[in-house]
């Protein structure tokens, strides 16, 4: 199974639905993983599963507002190549 963090800048609209299907009213403290990553930084992500990727999510206040601006459907932002 292949893992792939994304920033929110980097979402695309299907991972924008798993997001808003598995957090409907947002993400809560139980949902955050943290991992240190190669610069000894800690990041915080919450995961979204397909069938073969683990989608490991940046959190950031962002994230939270595109997640609501695009359940309002008034946000447009650029796909990324997965």
């Amino acid at each position: 199974m292949n893992r792939v963090i994304v920033d929110y800048k980097k979402l695309n609209k299907d991972i924008l639905n798993l997001l808003i299907e598995k957090y409907p009213d947002g993400y809560s403290y139980d949902d955050i993983l943290s991992f240190q990553n190669s610069k000894n930084e800690t990041v915080k992500v919450v995961e979204v599963r397909t069938n073969d990727t683990i989608y490991l999510v940046k959190i950031s206040l962002e994230l939270e507002q595109t997640m609501e601006d695009f359940v309002d459907n008034d946000f447009e932002f650029d796909e990324f190549d997965s």
